[in-house]
């Protein structure tokens, strides 16, 4: 029998094992919106901008395009040594590094933006989170937190399939529990924005677990009631879905 093992490391193996794959998957650098997530971080050259669990870099490099300062922490090493090579192979200056999205290792008020994208789901309790992220943002600076919000009908079904697919997966939170964060956090929400991002059940599961995974969501299809909140449907190369996304961008209050 596998004896329990902590949260972080479920993460630290799940993103260890996919790490190469989920760079290179070309709906995290999809151009509509990667174009929301700089409009929404609205960077000019010089900003100092934190890029909290960046993963493959995608988010830190192209702010950094921009001319913005980027540091870009995650908690898997395997992720980090991909945000390197980004950097390096687009000739960016990007200071990566490993560490833990609850105990930044930076000043109080260091950065002007603090920006995390499609991690939230993946934390026990992203409220610490998103405290720690106000900590080290100045007074007037922008947080932005990016991330899959189900319709609160469809939380269970979609954090049901959710798992299945990531066992690194807690819970997918609604865009009102997402505001709901900001405002015990004590931040001014200043612009809210909804996408789908369309991918293929192929592209985003394990082959071991991807006979479970087709039958929820050929159950789901077949009876026509979008239980999971992911508008799957069947396409030529496979059962295609939609990541129900949400940018909530707040200021952190000058007082």
């Amino acid at each position: 029998m596998r004896m329990s093992i902590s949260h972080d490391t479920r993460i630290i193996e799940q993103f260890t094992r996919w790490a190469a794959s989920f760079a290179a998957l070309p709906l995290h650098a999809e151009a509509t919106s990667m174009a929301q997530t700089l409009a929404a971080c609205d960077v000019s050259p010089g900003m100092r901008v934190l890029d909290v669990a960046c993963g493959p870099g995608i988010v830190s490099c192209a702010l950094a395009a921009q001319g913005a300062d980027v540091t870009g922490l995650d908690l898997t090493p395997a992720m980090i040594d991909q945000a390197r090579q980004l950097a390096a192979q687009r000739g960016l200056s990007v200071t990566f590094g490993c560490g833990n999205a609850f105990d930044l290792p930076f000043k109080e008020g260091g950065f002007d933006r603090v920006v995390t994208r499609y991690s939230f789901h993946h934390m026990q309790n992203p409220l610490d989170c998103l405290i720690e992220m106000a900590r080290v943002c100045r007074p007037d600076g922008r947080l932005i937190v990016i991330d899959a919000t189900p319709d609160p009908a469809c939380q269970q079904g979609y954090d049901q399939a959710e798992k299945l697919r990531d066992p690194s997966h807690t819970s997918a939170l609604t865009r009102a529990q997402l505001l709901d964060l900001g405002a015990k956090a004590g931040l001014v929400p200043i612009l809210t924005h909804a996408y789908r991002l369309e991918s293929r059940l192929n592209d985003q599961v394990a082959p071991e677990d991807r006979a479970s995974l087709e039958a929820l969501f050929t159950e789901d299809i077949t009876s026509g009631t979008d239980r999971l909140g992911m508008g799957a449907f069947h396409a030529d190369d496979g059962i295609g879905f939609f990541f129900p996304i949400s940018i909530i961008v707040w200021r952190k209050n000058s007082a």
